[in-house]
């Protein structure tokens, strides 16, 4: 069995049942055939960024947040390995043999 998924504009209209039409999560979740549960979540995810593109950043893509997070990280790790190599480098260069 798969996992369902739903485009961030569906997950937007859920949030507005529970927040601007008054909807209960339990009325919202029965009208649109997904859990309670699923719908709070979104609702917290929104809440948390404020911006649909943060908080629902599609399949297989980061928030530019996160994004740029890894990115950095990537970039800390090669220049880690680039000041061994020249740490080596100048050791080799240090010491040259007879």
């Amino acid at each position: 069995m798969s996992r369902r998924t739903y485009d961030p504009e569906f997950k937007i209209e859920a949030i507005k049942l529970v927040t601007e039409r008054g909807y209960s999560l339990q009325q919202a979740a029965d009208s649109l055939g997904v859990s309670k549960s699923v719908i709070a979540k979104w609702k917290q995810q929104y809440s948390a960024m404020g911006d649909v593109n943060m908080a629902f950043p599609g399949k297989g893509r980061l928030n530019p947040v996160d994004a740029d997070k890894r990115r950095l990280e990537k970039e800390v790790r090669d220049l880690r390995i680039e000041r061994e190599i020249l740490k080596k480098a100048m050791a080799y260069f240090a010491n040259p043999r007879k």
